[in-house]
């Protein structure tokens, strides 16, 4: 299968620790990266996961506190002195454009690529914000203090298996397996019709991966992640501390669990955490409790779909 790979570059909250790194992931999709979140030090995570920045054309901002943005004019900055002119996608809530231009015109003074925001919806639904060959990305809305949206990455299905064995056996010419592979039906020489059914194995599903980020619990949206193949929620606090999470718009561990149990997701992974937790394995049994397919997020984790 081609690769579907989603590195964590950083897992914790808004106050810095010793132990983690602010929001950041990659998302690499048949070799071309997706960066979701761009917390303080992405970039220096990012070339410790031994990723391209060459391959980075899109970057996916949940929403505007610096804890998941305070590291994008760093990478911009980056980017510029290294030469690059390929565009640069950034898909965030309208005022990031307000706050990054002046920053852009100050330390990016003759930057030698274009920067194109890309302002996110604002509607209580789930949106299609790109599209390529590859993987489709919707929003996820989620509620917190300031608008804030997760993403869902769907893989488009690859196409499907051509059967050798039919193949060698009608004789078919191999200029032809392209379009049986499309979908085209093989016509033999004397007239009769094998159906397109019969030259194919049925095509590999379309790998899904779903980002929550910053939200309260919030089940209205089992619908748009059921299914999915692995879901990554945010899980501040644990039960312990349910009450300042109710008071923070946040999750706690138990409450991603729940999400990911309802919407039968095939595995959780939980992150952002507090930095009031020294042993996050409190969050990790909390949420196994419920979803025993969980796992704690961690700097340099790769998950491979």
């Amino acid at each position: 299968m081609e690769k579907f790979d989603v590195h964590i570059l950083g897992c914790g909250s808004a106050m810095p620790t010793l132990k983690h790194w602010p929001s950041a992931q990659v998302v690499n999709i048949r070799e071309k990266l997706f960066l979701i979140d761009c917390g303080e030090g992405a970039q220096v995570q990012f070339r410790q996961a031994r990723q391209k920045f060459s391959r980075l054309s899109h970057i996916f901002i949940s929403h505007l506190h610096g804890d998941h943005i305070f590291g994008l004019i760093g990478l911009l900055s980056t980017l510029s002195l290294a030469g690059r002119t390929l565009p640069m996608h950034i898909y965030a809530h309208a005022e990031l454009e307000e706050l990054m231009r002046p920053q852009l015109n100050f330390f990016c003074k003759g930057i030698a690529f274009d920067v194109i925001f890309h302002p996110l919806p604002t509607v209580d639904q789930s949106i299609l914000i790109y599209e390529d060959r590859s993987v489709m990305v919707y929003t996820i809305p989620l509620r917190h203090r300031v608008p804030c949206c997760g993403f869902l990455f769907k893989e488009r299905p690859p196409l499907p298996h051509i059967r050798r064995d039919m193949i060698d056996y009608l004789d078919i010419p191999y200029y032809a397996i392209n379009s049986i592979k499309q979908g085209a039906d093989w016509t033999m020489p004397d007239g009769r019709v094998v159906p397109n059914e019969q030259l194919v194995f049925p095509a590999d599903k379309g790998r899904t991966y779903a980002y929550c980020s910053d939200t309260c619990y919030r089940p209205q949206n089992v619908p748009i992640l059921r299914g999915v193949d692995v879901l990554y929620h945010e899980a501040t606090f644990g039960q312990d501390n349910l009450a300042r999470a109710i008071e923070t718009l946040h999750s706690t561990a138990l409450q991603a669990a729940q999400i990911a149990k309802a919407a039968s997701v095939g595995k959780l992974v939980i992150g952002h955490f507090s930095s009031r937790y020294d042993d996050e394995n409190v969050l990790l049994n909390e949420a196994k409790s419920v979803f025993q397919e969980t796992c704690l997020a961690k700097e340099g984790l790769t998950i491979t779909l």
